[in-house]
């Protein structure tokens, strides 16, 4: 199983999107591809980022994207799902094996127990197991890392965003805890841009150091590569111009305590993440 060196320096996770429906554009499995087709283009893309220097690939057959925002989706069931991600997630195990880590991304136990059997070895929830806790039994009972992701359908925050997203993470931590996953398995992740308007994940990123104080100073996991704030910040851009944006949120995150960034522009972050590293973990 994974291990990580948590504190040495910040880990780079790349976003393999393993559907034709990602917001960011950059989904590898539209209708009609053949199976084969879809693992050789996540290799290549995989390949490029483990060359650029990623530490965990991050494999989703599910669009995430917020209802709110971008409108409903059709549910994609766990079979498809597993069809989907579970070849990539082998191949990406075998040929990466000793380079680079493989986390599933998924919010059903079936798949991640699938994944995890294929060679996965961190679930990647960003429901945190309130949609299924069984994500939370197939992270135990393997001994995988498990991110807890804080996520809700509205962007409603009646006592504030930050004591929110706090006291549901406390609580998804010890329901994970009371189900079996070690401590030192747990990653948690605030859900930048999901069920919260740009307000609310400006808040947090500013708050990144008193959040992770807050939650015991378990590693955390920060994802904001592309997200919709950036673009309202830029007056509009769409994802694929929001590499400064994506860089600045990534360097501030890091100097908030980040222990992993999860990026789509793999090489310009990797870039970005050393130079961030160099000045604050800095040491006389």
């Amino acid at each position: 199983m994974t291990e990580f060196r948590w504190g040495e320096r910040t880990l780079v996770m790349g976003i393999i999107n393993v559907t034709s429906d990602s917001f960011s554009g950059d989904g590898i499995a539209p209708a009609g591809r053949t199976e084969p087709s879809v693992v050789a283009a996540a290799l290549e893309q995989a390949r490029g980022f483990v060359d650029a220097g990623a530490d965990i690939l991050d494999v989703g057959a599910e669009s995430s994207r917020p209802a709110q925002f971008y409108g409903e989706r059709e549910p994609v069931s766990a079979a498809t799902e597993i069809a989907l991600a579970v070849p990539v997630v082998a191949a990406l195990a075998r040929a990466f094996d000793g380079r680079a880590a493989v986390s599933i991304d998924t919010t059903k136990g079936e798949v991640a127990r699938a994944a995890l059997e294929a060679g996965a070895t961190m679930v990647n929830d960003v429901w945190a197991g309130r949609r299924d806790p069984a994500t939370l039994d197939a992270a135990a009972q393997t001994g995988a890392h498990l991110v807890l992701m804080h996520n809700r359908d509205v962007a409603e925050y009646p006592g504030g965003v930050f004591d929110e997203v706090v006291a549901w993470l406390a609580e998804a931590i010890e329901r994970a805890l009371a189900g079996g996953v070690a401590r030192d398995r747990l990653i948690v992740d605030p859900g930048i841009g999901f069920g919260k308007t740009g307000a609310h994940s400006l808040e947090l990123l500013h708050r990144l150091a008193e959040l992770k104080a807050a939650l015991g100073g378990l590693p955390l996991l920060v994802g904001t590569s592309r997200k919709r704030f950036i673009g309202e910040l830029l007056g509009g851009t769409p994802p694929e111009q929001r590499l400064e944006g994506t860089g600045a949120s990534v360097a501030l995150a890091i100097a908030g305590g980040a222990d992993i960034v999860r990026v789509h522009d793999v090489a310009a972050m990797v870039r970005t993440v050393r130079v961030s590293d160099a000045i604050v973990r800095w040491q006389p």
